[in-house]
């Protein structure tokens, strides 16, 4: 009987252990998460979704991604909770496309001299027209229908 009672006691330390492990790993690693509020790319370009950049309907496949002045020459700017990398190749010219590499579904991390970076594998594509420009990606990246209207670029 005093095997069994040592076996009970050693599982009763192992689970005490575990739980006190995750308890203090647990906040630690939420504490690690991104903040698309916060997070900003090189060269101007944002990865966070700018004032107002929710549909009136509580977001949604519609509504505002960006205002044209957030979009640099050259950059662009990452709509992280929509997926959506807007850019502005030559000065007045906007383009959207799915922020989701084609190689292994990362989202791109970065726009800036007219190049969107994936951060997993090095893939680059082109902000005019989201064709590979380098790296492992296997096809361009979606592009997808923008309205400009006035300063305000919304999906079409």
């Amino acid at each position: 009987m005093p095997e069994n009672g040592s076996q009970t006691e050693v599982t009763r330390r192992v689970m005490l252990r575990g739980a006190a492990v995750s308890g203090v790993a647990l906040p630690l690693l939420a504490a690690c998460g991104d903040d698309p509020e916060t997070a900003e790319t090189p060269a101007g370009g944002t990865s966070a979704e700018p004032d107002g950049g929710a549909s009136p309907s509580g977001g949604g496949e519609s509504g505002v991604l960006a205002s044209t002045s957030d979009i640099p020459v050259g950059g662009g700017q990452i709509i992280k909770d929509r997926q959506i990398v807007v850019t502005q190749p030559a000065e007045g010219d906007f383009k959207a496309f799915t922020a989701v590499c084609t190689h292994q579904q990362c989202t791109v991390t970065s726009v800036q001299d007219g190049i969107i970076q994936c951060p997993c594998h090095g893939s680059q594509f082109s902000v005019e027209d989201g064709s590979v420009q380098g790296g492992p990606a296997p096809a361009p990246l979606e592009e997808i229908p923008i309205t400009v209207e006035g300063s305000t670029i919304t999906l079409a």
